[in-house]
């Protein structure tokens, strides 16, 4: 179960930071007409990715309801690991997101606006953790 365990807390920490270089690359040329695809992302991210392997039993105990109620709980899971890691992280000036000039912000931790976002990375993790 260990060896598990850290084989997927590797692999979504992984996967969610390529997630996070495509996302911020591709809105680097709609935000500022940047052509390179320059991305941005935070070593802070990889274990706060890598943490989607918690949703292994949660998975599995999901696995008989509909995509929507499924999506639904890995959105509320993740918008709260994002809301608590990134309070702690702006206790100690070292959360590498800032929320607060956005419209649908909230303590500028999280963006409500991202829900569509969240919601298909659950369900993203989710078949990566199945894929075992």
């Amino acid at each position: 179960m260990k060896k598990c365990f850290i084989k997927d807390f590797l692999l979504c920490g992984l996967c969610g930071w390529c997630m996070e270089c495509l996302w911020t690359g591709l809105a680097s040329i709609f935000k500022r007409r940047d052509r390179t695809l320059s991305c941005k992302t935070s070593v802070w991210m990889f274990p706060i990715y890598g943490m989607a392997a918690c949703l292994t039993p949660i998975c599995k105990r999901l696995e008989n309801k509909s995509a929507l109620v499924r999506g639904g709980i890995y959105l509320v899971l993740i918008y709260c690991t994002e809301f608590i890691t990134g309070i702690i992280l702006k206790k100690h000036n070292a959360c590498p997101w800032d929320y607060s000039k956005a419209k649908l912000n909230f303590k500028g931790v999280i963006r409500l606006d991202y829900a569509p976002v969240w919601f298909f990375a659950g369900l993203f993790f989710e078949k990566l953790l199945k894929n075992d």
